[in-house]
């Protein structure tokens, strides 16, 4: 196994692990981590590829997005509310603190976050999911 394989197997690895934390704590992005995951097994080992293709985890966050490149409204919804509410949290103890330079900056990436999911990210429906 060459070099490269093996990084490539380390990284899929690792941005799995982080994923799946991402799932159960919605401080860290699930979906760019399984993308990264898909990226790295593809490039490392068409076993694990398949592998990780074929899981629940994939099929339930990842498989609309990469198959139709668009989410569900309900998955889109799912996300803003998370970082919303996370960002919300971050945003209000930064202000109480009256640090109004990063309110700023945390305002205007939830601002282009929102932008992105909405106008960016194609919303489809739930028979296309079925097809």
């Amino acid at each position: 196994m060459s070099i490269k394989r093996i990084v490539f197997v380390v990284l899929g690895c690792l941005c799995l692990g982080l994923g799946c934390i991402g799932i159960a704590l919605p401080i860290l992005p699930t979906v760019p981590f399984f993308l990264a995951t898909v990226f790295f097994f593809a490039n490392s080992s068409q076993k694990l590829h398949n592998w990780f293709v074929g899981t629940k985890m994939y099929k339930k966050h990842l498989e609309s997005y990469v198959q139709k490149k668009g989410m569900l409204m309900q998955t889109k919804l799912s996300i803003m509310c998370t970082v919303t509410l996370l960002m919300a949290i971050g945003f209000i103890m930064m202000f109480r603190k009256q640090i109004y330079v990063p309110c700023v900056i945390l305002a205007i990436v939830w601002i282009c976050h929102v932008i992105y999911f909405f106008f960016g990210v194609k919303t489809i429906k739930c028979e296309e999911t079925a097809e």
